[in-house]
């Protein structure tokens, strides 16, 4: 963690400290309440609620100061304040000095799907000879990509970040506080598609992450996505590595064959080797993520050897993929966090070759797909049908249409369940669950799918 006093941390960012000692050691930082340490400085942020009314609350949970764009009342005069103009603007300044101060390589991961899968996958494997640093969670916006990088220490070799948009322009602003040593492009989807015209437009903005690198920039690409080489065509910052399953592709996966709940079996090529390979997952589509990753290692000259091991034991993510057992033989696929369609389709086709007593899909609204989102539902909802599902639930209006597609290409009505919100799911799926079934859950974050997943586990006793 980044530790300061209180007087440099306001010359860092560009700010006054107008109350508090100078010397006060700041140790780590926070915007929201609930993770305030004792020591931390504390950046009141404008958002739907206004930071500011929550300094006297940071104070009482042992924040040392704050960075503030409004003078606060009720705080004693020892507790530091640190005057900005834009809070925001400061945070991401302190970041990028940070940065600045630290040598450490920066590994920045953009892409419509896959990006934390990737970022785990990528830090996994260069530990085996670095000491990494990663975003939490999904920390890749505006303000999350900043408080990540407050998290570095003088032994950090490399920071591995996640860098989201929903817009043009914001991946721009996050290069500027973090330039990538290497930039990944894990593939254009049609996501936010309600903030864009075509998948063209998103390619573009995902594009600024090449746009945005330093010079010598290595370019990790996905070479199975025409939209990601055309963004490239004009790429000269550095060399391109391509991860996927062409021929050209440094990195690439062949002979990929299912094991059933015994995960997925491929060969890797890795530069001038190859090996079999055997991974814990069940979704072929986090192949493609594994392959970014390794073109990652292979970008830093780690050896097969050195990252070899580190395949039997790949992170499980929370939300993302998390295989969870239940009592008498249930299995929940949990894939709540997010879904689009190209990441449903994969994991439809991936789990339907799973054998057992039944395999239930639980799938929510796909949103932010536009005028096309009848279309993406309904198109869902014919793999569905096409991929050995038994019985299907679909949660939000959107997902009406992923059901009706289904039943246009041969599903059964009478197997399909249709609810408003997740919570009246949960209670009549687990009134209809059977010892043996496979339960997938995916659907977009603001359907809360994950309330299935813990209804099902409190009830039925993981």
């Amino acid at each position: 963690m980044v530790t300061r006093p209180l007087a440099e941390l306001a010359q860092m960012m560009n700010g006054q400290l107008i109350q508090g000692r100078p010397e006060e050691i700041i140790n780590s930082y926070a915007f929201d309440t609930r993770n305030i340490l004792p020591g931390a400085l504390f950046f009141a942020l404008q958002g739907e609620r206004d930071g500011h009314e929550f300094i006297l609350e940071a104070w009482k949970k042992g924040a040392k100061g704050a960075c503030v764009s409004k003078m606060p009342v009720g705080l004693p005069a020892e507790f530091g304040l640190i005057l900005v103009d834009d809070t925001l603007e400061a945070l991401q300044t302190l970041a990028a000095q940070v940065l600045s101060q630290h040598r450490v390589k920066i590994v920045a991961i953009t892409g419509s799907l896959g990006k934390t899968s990737t970022k785990e996958f990528t830090s996994r494997l260069l530990s085996s000879r670095y000491k990494v640093l990663k975003s939490p969670g999904n920390y890749n916006n505006q303000i999350g990509v900043p408080i990540s990088i407050l998290s570095l220490d003088d032994s950090h070799e490399v920071i591995v970040l996640e860098m989201g948009m929903s817009q043009a322009g914001e991946i721009k602003k996050l290069t500027r506080i973090a330039p990538p040593d290497f930039a990944v492009i894990t593939g254009i989807a049609p996501v936010h598609l309600e903030f864009f015209n075509n998948l063209e437009d998103i390619a573009l903005a995902k594009k600024e992450i090449l746009d945005g690198a330093r010079p010598g920039a290595v370019a990790i690409l996905n070479g199975d996505d025409p939209l990601v080489r055309k963004i490239a065509e004009n790429y000269s910052q550095g060399p391109i590595i391509y991860f996927g399953t062409g021929e050209d592709c440094q990195v690439r996966a062949l002979h990929t064959r299912s094991l059933g709940l015994n995960g997925i079996q491929f060969h890797l090529i890795y530069g001038q080797k190859e090996t079999e390979v055997r991974v814990p997952f069940l979704n072929e589509g986090l192949i493609n993520n594994l392959l970014a990753a390794c073109a990652v290692a292979l970008s830093f000259g780690l050896e097969l050897k050195e990252i070899q091991p580190a395949f039997s034991d790949l992170p499980s993510i929370e939300h993302r993929g998390q295989l969870i057992e239940l009592n008498q033989g249930i299995l929940i696929y949990d894939d709540s966090y997010n879904s689009n369609p190209v990441a449903l389709e994969r994991v439809l086709k991936s789990l339907g070759e799973i054998k057992a007593h039944r395999k239930i899909a639980v799938l929510g609204d796909m949103l932010e797909l536009g005028p096309q989102e009848v279309q993406f539902h309904r198109q869902a909802g014919k793999t569905v049908a096409e991929t050995n599902w038994d019985l299907l639930f679909t949660v939000g209006s959107r997902a009406e249409q992923l059901a009706n597609g289904a039943v246009e290409n041969g599903f059964n009505r009478n197997k399909i369940f249709s609810f408003g919100q997740a919570g009246e799911a949960a209670k009549f799926l687990q009134s209809l669950v059977e010892p043996g079934d496979f339960i997938l859950i995916k659907g977009s974050r603001a359907l809360s799918l994950d309330q299935i997943v813990e209804f099902l586990k409190k009830g039925l006793e993981a």
